[in-house]
């Protein structure tokens, strides 16, 4: 596994960890505890999204010629978990538990289904045409944290 794949990996789990704390707690209407941890998650999805729309998917493209292939679809994977994200937002705010946990089981689905095609697949093919190019990746990925 590249140091790439390990370490985009290890934030896919991450947000799952949080996710799912998240989605306890407004199952158990602890909301005082749900939205910071929806927050928490919130924000290190779409820090993670950065990193691959801003970083690595261009890297992986100019590598490989691969502009609208597997990076494209990925983007759009990204589109979709955003919308339920906003949907979930609305949810939670209005503290609706119904509604947060039916948007949660789509993008819990949506979620894993994506992150075993970028582990298993576009993960390997990045960690093969971008292996001379790791740790300036890995710096300019960690960078983004920095910024937002």
């Amino acid at each position: 596994m590249s140091r790439i794949s390990q370490y985009l990996s290890a934030e896919h789990y991450q947000c799952d960890t949080l996710f799912a704390e998240a989605e306890s707690a407004v199952a158990e209407a602890r909301w005082e505890q749900a939205t910071p941890l929806y927050g928490e998650f919130r924000i290190e999805t779409e820090q993670h999204f950065r990193r691959e729309e801003e970083v690595l998917f261009p890297a992986f493209e100019q590598a490989t010629g691969l502009v609208g292939g597997p990076t494209e679809f990925m983007r759009g994977e990204h589109s979709q978990m955003r919308r339920l994200l906003s949907r979930l937002d609305h949810a939670l705010s209005s503290r609706n538990a119904e509604q947060f946990l039916g948007e949660a089981e789509t993008l819990l689905t949506l979620m894993q289904q994506h992150n075993l095609k970028e582990e298993n697949v576009l993960y390997r093919l990045a960690g093969q045409a971008l292996a001379g190019e790791t740790d300036d990746l890995l710096e300019k990925m960690q960078a983004l944290e920095a910024q937002a």
